[in-house]
C-alpha cells in the first residue's frame, strides 16, 4: 500500500462513518438509553417482568450498537490524526505501521455495518437449529455430524451457549437428526443465512474403493419465539407420539417413553425432543420448536408474497453452499458467490466471515 491508496482508504472509511451516523443517529441512541435508565429507577418497573425483560433487551441492543459505532469512529479518527502527524514529521516507521494495520481498520467498519444489518425484528433472538441428513445413509449422516460440529465450534468461538433438544445417532456413524438452540446476541441474525441445503464432495472414508461421493444435509433455522407470541395451533391438527429416548442418559431415560415427537398435520412440520427425563418438559420444548418453525414459515410466506414469487420447498438441487474436499479443496457460497480455500478452518467453526459475506451480498 502506498500513500495515495491509504489516503483514499481513510477518505472512504470516514465517509462510511458519517453515513452510518446519519442512519443510526448516535445522539438519539444516547437519549433513549438515558430514558431507559431513568425508567429503571422506578421501583414499580420490575413488577412487570415481561415489560422489564423487553426493555432490558432493547437496552442491550442499543448499547451494543452505540459502543461499536463509537469504537469504529474513534479508530478511524485516530488513524487520520496519526497519519497526518506522521506525515508532518516524516515518521516512516509509524506510516508503515499504519499501512500494515489497514486491513484491521477496514474490519472495524465492516463489523459495524454487519451490526446494522442485524437489526431485523428477530435478528437479536436465539436460534433454533435442526440438521437432517439427506439420502445416502452413512455418508450423509456423517456429513450432518460434521455440520453439527462446525456450528458447535462456531458458537464456542462467539461465546454463545448451546442447548441440545434432540440428538439421534446414526446407524454406523454420524447422526440421523439433531435439534439445538444457540443462545447469544444476534444468534438468529447470523444463523438465518445457514438455512438451506449444504453439499459435500469428498473421497468417502466409508468406501473401500476410495471413490468420490456427494452428500447433502439440510439445515433449518428459526428464531426462538416468546411463549406469548400469537400463533394459533389447534390440538386437532397435532399428532403426538411418545417414544423411548435413545443414546446416553441413564437408566431412567432409556426405560421410559419420555421423548416426544409432534407432527403438525396441515404443514407437515415434524419436531421432536428427548433432552429431558420429563415427558412434560420435552413436550413444552417441542411445542416451542413447532411455534418457532411455524412463525418462520409465515415470515417466509409473507416475504415471498412481497417479492411476488411463490415459495418453493427446499430441494436437493437448491444447495446454498458447496464444500469440496476432493479433487481440490474449496468452500463456495452460492449467494455471495465467494469461494474460500481454508476448508479445514471453516469445518472447525471459522465461518463468521463467510456468514457476513452472505449478509452483505443479500443487503446489496
Amino acid at each position: 500500500m502506498d500513500s495515495y491508496e491509504y489516503t483514499e482508504l481513510l477518505k472512504k472509511l470516514s465517509t462510511k462513518v458519517e453515513n452510518i451516523a446519519q442512519i443510526i443517529k448516535p445522539v438519539e441512541l444516547e437519549r433513549r438509553l438515558g430514558e431507559i435508565e431513568t425508567i429503571e429507577q422506578d421501583p414499580e418497573f420490575w413488577n412487570d417482568a415481561k415489560k422489564a425483560g423487553e426493555m432490558q433487551k432493547e437496552k442491550t441492543s442499543l448499547n451494543s450498537l452505540l459502543v461499536r459505532y463509537t469504537k469504529a469512529k474513534n479508530v478511524v479518527m485516530d488513524a487520520v490524526d496519526l497519519y497526518e502527524m506522521a506525515n508532518s514529521e516524516n515518521d516512516e516507521s509509524t506510516i508503515n505501521s499504519l499501512y500494515e494495520d489497514a486491513g484491521n481498520l477496514e474490519d472495524h467498519i465492516t463489523n459495524l455495518e454487519i451490526t446494522m444489518m442485524l437489526s431485523g425484528e428477530n435478528d437479536s433472538s436465539n436460534a433454533i437449529v435442526s440438521i437432517h441428513p439427506g439420502a445416502g445413509g452413512t455418508e450423509s449422516q456423517d456429513w450432518a455430524s460434521m455440520l453439527y460440529r462446525m456450528y458447535l465450534r462456531w458458537a464456542e468461538r462467539c461465546g454463545f451457549k448451546i442447548e441440545v433438544l434432540d440428538y439421534q445417532e446414526g446407524d454406523e456413524a454420524g447422526l440421523k437428526d439433531v435439534s439445538f438452540i444457540i443462545r447469544g446476541e444476534n444468534a438468529y441474525g447470523y444463523m438465518k443465512v445457514e438455512n438451506g441445503i449444504h453439499r459435500l464432495v469428498r473421497i468417502s472414508p466409508f468406501d473401500a474403493n476410495a471413490k468420490r461421493h456427494t452428500s447433502f444435509s439440510s439445515v433449518m433455522v428459526s428464531p426462538e419465539v416468546d411463549d406469548d407470541i400469537d400463533i394459533v395451533i389447534e390440538e386437532r391438527d397435532l399428532k403426538i407420539d411418545t417414544y423411548r429416548s435413545g443414546g446416553a442418559g441413564g437408566q431412567h431415560v432409556n426405560k421410559t417413553d419420555s421423548a416426544i415427537r409432534i407432527t403438525h398435520i396441515p404443514t407437515g412440520i415434524v419436531v421432536q425432543c428427548q433432552n429431558d427425563r420429563s415427558q412434560h418438559k420435552n413436550k413444552a420444548s417441542a411445542m416451542k420448536m413447532l411455534k418457532s418453525r411455524m412463525y418462520e414459515l409465515e415470515l417466509e410466506k409473507q416475504q415471498a408474497e412481497k417479492d411476488g414469487v411463490e415459495k418453493s420447498e427446499i430441494g436437493w438441487g437448491h444447495q446454498i453452499r458447496s464444500y469440496v474436499l476432493a479433487p481440490y479443496q474449496q468452500v463456495k457460497d452460492n449467494r455471495s458467490n465467494i469461494a474460500y480455500s481454508q476448508v479445514n478452518a471453516i469445518l472447525d467453526g471459522d465461518i463468521t466471515k463467510m456468514i457476513e459475506g452472505v449478509l452483505i451480498a443479500q443487503k446489496r
